[in-house]
């Protein structure tokens, strides 16, 4: 009831945000300040209150900075400095760009990994939600970055925009401990750039179509093997074939939005033997939403949304590991967002989530935030 109070008073006060469509992902934010260099950054504030007798939770969620120099016409460099729950700091892109022409480009350093939507668009005025979608947190995992090199361009006769990357992949093993597990698959393997090991690369790419007024799709592939500081442990890395759909569609103030993202492991029952760990060999993620923009006055939007998602983690086992139902989970989020400016938002929504566990109870929760974006 208490949830129920004040998110009929949000609503009827100041309620939500709306998304700003960005044909571009963070390698094209920022703003000209000087000859050669731009400065841009976005920020993130959330309050989160489950249901039941838990206090409700304020946060600083992130606030990052960018800060970009274009050398030439032909080479820029580009980086963010994040600031997490306001006492982490990170470091989440820092890449040189060449342009050889308009249509291809060669990429070195920390960038990000193109695998569906949001890990590439993941300005909090670029999705609906106060968080970012679940699916984006288990599976991705967003904000998923490693360094690496590679290319990117478009071919617009093929209306196709294309990526490929070769990255140091996730830390399974260090120091004698299993990283990866169950509940949240890769998400604890994330190396950040931070002193990143690496045995052998891994391959990562994208192709985007964009052919069709309104309508964005997207096809990524990634596939190698984990990374461990000590390559002569037999079982202490698996095999990762990832791939992912995405298809995104505006038509006037209607707009969709889908995710299908799916993993196979290799090698989990010798890791999770070795390790003690749980790791599935099998996830996936889906998700599917739908927004409608009501015009306010100006630039001013008053947008509902609703998404549904699902996710496992545990979607296949090897060896002797049973799947766990409690990471087999669902979840619906409903809200209403608020842009008040083009860079500039409130946010509400309620999340109803469920797991495949026999008996087990709907968990709750309120959510509300402002999003900023510059």
């Amino acid at each position: 009831m208490k949830n129920i109070k004040l998110l009929a008073a949000l609503l009827i006060g100041f309620i939500g945000v709306a998304q700003e469509n960005s044909s571009e992902n963070t390698q094209n934010v920022g703003t000209k300040i000087s000859e050669g260099v731009s400065i841009g950054g976005y920020a993130q504030i959330d309050y989160n209150e489950p249901d039941g007798s838990a206090p409700g939770k304020l946060d600083v969620h992130r606030l990052v900075m960018f800060l970009g120099y274009k050398f030439n016409e032909k080479v820029s460099f580009m980086s963010e400095i994040e600031y997490e729950h306001v006492s982490e700091v990170y470091i989440e892109q820092a890449y040189l760009k060449y342009k050889a022409n308009e249509n291809f480009n060669i990429l070195a350093g920390l960038m990000l990994v193109p695998m569906g939507i949001i890990n590439e668009f993941h300005e909090p005025t670029t999705f609906y939600g106060v968080e970012r979608p679940n699916v984006d947190n288990y599976i991705v995992p967003t904000t998923w970055r490693e360094i690496g090199i590679g290319f990117s361009g478009k071919i617009d006769n093929a209306s196709l925009k294309y990526q490929a990357y070769l990255f140091n992949g996730f830390k399974s093993y260090a120091a004698g401990v299993g990283i990866l597990r169950g509940t949240d698959g890769f998400r604890k393997g994330r190396q950040k750039g931070a002193e990143s090991v690496v045995n052998s690369p891994n391959l990562s790419t994208k192709v985007d179509f964009y052919g069709i007024s309104g309508l964005r799709l997207g096809l990524s592939g990634y596939f190698g093997k984990t990374q461990t500081d000590d390559s002569s442990i037999e079982g202490s890395t698996v095999g990762i074939s990832m791939i992912g759909l995405d298809a995104r569609y505006k038509y006037n103030n209607l707009e969709l939005r889908g995710q299908y993202i799916h993993t196979n492991l290799t090698d989990t029952d010798d890791y999770n033997l070795l390790t003690g760990k749980d790791l599935g060999s099998e996830m996936y993620g889906l998700y599917g939403e739908v927004a409608y923009s009501f015009d306010l006055k100006g630039v001013e939007k008053l947008t509902p949304f609703l998404r549904y998602e699902k996710h496992n983690t545990h979607a296949e086992t090897a060896g002797i590991l049973v799947a766990n139902d409690a990471f087999d989970r669902d979840e619906i989020i409903f809200g209403l967002n608020y842009k008040v400016a083009n860079g500039a938002a409130f946010k509400i929504d309620y999340q109803l989530m469920n797991n495949a566990v026999a008996g087990s109870d709907t968990t709750k929760q309120f959510n509300a935030g402002v999003a900023i974006s510059f």
